[in-house]
C-alpha cells in the first residue's frame, strides 16, 4: 500500500490527476491520498478579517476556525480532488478524518507546542479497516485531515496534513509514503538533497536549509518511519511515479529509508 500526501500548491498542477491515475493503476489500486490545503484556508481567513498564525509550519487554530477548516478541506478541496481524479479514471472516494472514526486526535497538554496551537491534535488512532475495505473494493480514498476529537465525541480538531498522512501510512504498514510538494525535495543551495538522515535535521534547521512547512514534513517523516513505514520521500509531482526523484528520509536508528 502506498500513501501520497498532496500539498496545497501541488494540487494546482494540471498534470496531477493524470499522475495520480497512473500511480493508482501501477500499484493495482493499493493507494490512499491525503491532502492539505493551507493556502486556501489562509485566503478564507484573510477574507474574513482573521490573521493566520503558524508555529514551525503548523497552523494555530481557534475553535471558530474549525468550521472554516471543515468547509475548505472536507468540502471544497476534497470534492474538487475527487472530481478531478474521477475524470481521470480513478474510483475516488472523498472522506474526512471525522467520517467513520477514520482519524481520532488528541490535543496537547498545557505547556507543550501542540497545546499552544489551539484546536489542533496529534493523530491517536486510524481506522485502517475502513480504508482497507474501500481499497479492497476498488476505491481510492481521498482523505481530508480534519479529525475527530478523541476527548470530545462530535468535536473536531485540525490535524496537520503531513501528520495525518504519516499516521495513515503507519496504520496501513505502507511500503512508501511520499510527501508531494511544490518543490522537488529538500533543497540546499538550490540543489535537491538525495537523502536526509533524521539526525541531520536539527543542523539543517539551524543553518536555515529547513524551515516552515518542510520542518513539519520532516517531523512527520520521523513519525512514519518510527511507525513502521518502509520508505519516506519528499518530492514534486513527477516523483509520484519516479521513485528515484526527490529526497529520501532515512533513520539510521531503525535502518528505515
Amino acid at each position: 500500500m502506498r500513501v501520497i500526501k498532496l500539498g496545497g500548491r501541488a494540487q494546482n498542477d494540471p498534470t496531477l490527476a493524470a499522475e495520480i491515475a497512473a500511480a493508482w493503476k501501477d500499484c493495482k489500486g493499493e493507494l490512499c491520498v491525503v491532502h492539505g490545503g493551507g493556502d486556501e484556508i489562509t485566503a478564507l481567513q484573510v477574507a474574513l478579517g482573521k490573521k493566520p498564525n503558524f508555529v514551525n509550519g503548523r497552523r494555530v487554530t481557534t475553535g471558530d476556525d474549525i468550521q472554516l477548516l471543515r468547509m475548505v478541506l472536507s468540502g471544497v478541496i476534497n470534492k474538487r480532488l475527487v472530481s478531478a481524479f474521477a475524470k481521470a479514471g480513478v474510483r475516488a472516494v472523498g472522506i474526512s478524518g471525522e467520517d467513520g472514526g477514520l482519524i481520532s486526535a488528541q490535543r496537547g497538554v498545557e505547556g507543550d507546542e501542540l497545546y499552544a496551537l489551539g484546536a489542533v491534535g496529534a493523530p491517536a488512532h486510524v481506522n485502517a479497516d475502513l480504508l482497507l475495505n474501500l481499497v479492497s473494493n476498488g476505491y481510492m480514498p481521498v482523505i481530508s485531515p480534519v479529525a475527530s476529537d478523541a476527548a470530545d465525541p462530535g468535536g473536531a480538531l485540525n490535524v496537520n496534513g503531513d501528520d495525518a498522512a504519516a499516521a495513515v501510512a503507519a496504520a496501513l504498514h505502507s511500503s512508501e509514503l511520499i510527501f508531494v510538494a511544490d518543490v522537488p525535495g529538500v533543497l540546499r543551495d538550490d540543489a535537491v538533497m538525495g537523502s536526509v538522515a533524521l539526525e541531520e535535521v536539527p543542523h539543517l534547521i539551524a543553518e536555515g536549509t529547513v524551515q516552515g512547512g518542510m520542518t513539519a514534513k520532516l517531523d512527520a517523516a520521523k513519525n512514519a518511519l518510527n511507525g513502521g513505514v518502509a520508505s519516506v520521500r519528499i518530492s514534486d509531482i513527477p516523483g509520484i511515479r519516479n521513485t528515484k526523484r526527490g529526497t529520501t528520509v532515512t533513520n539510521s536508528a531503525t535502518g528505515k529509508t
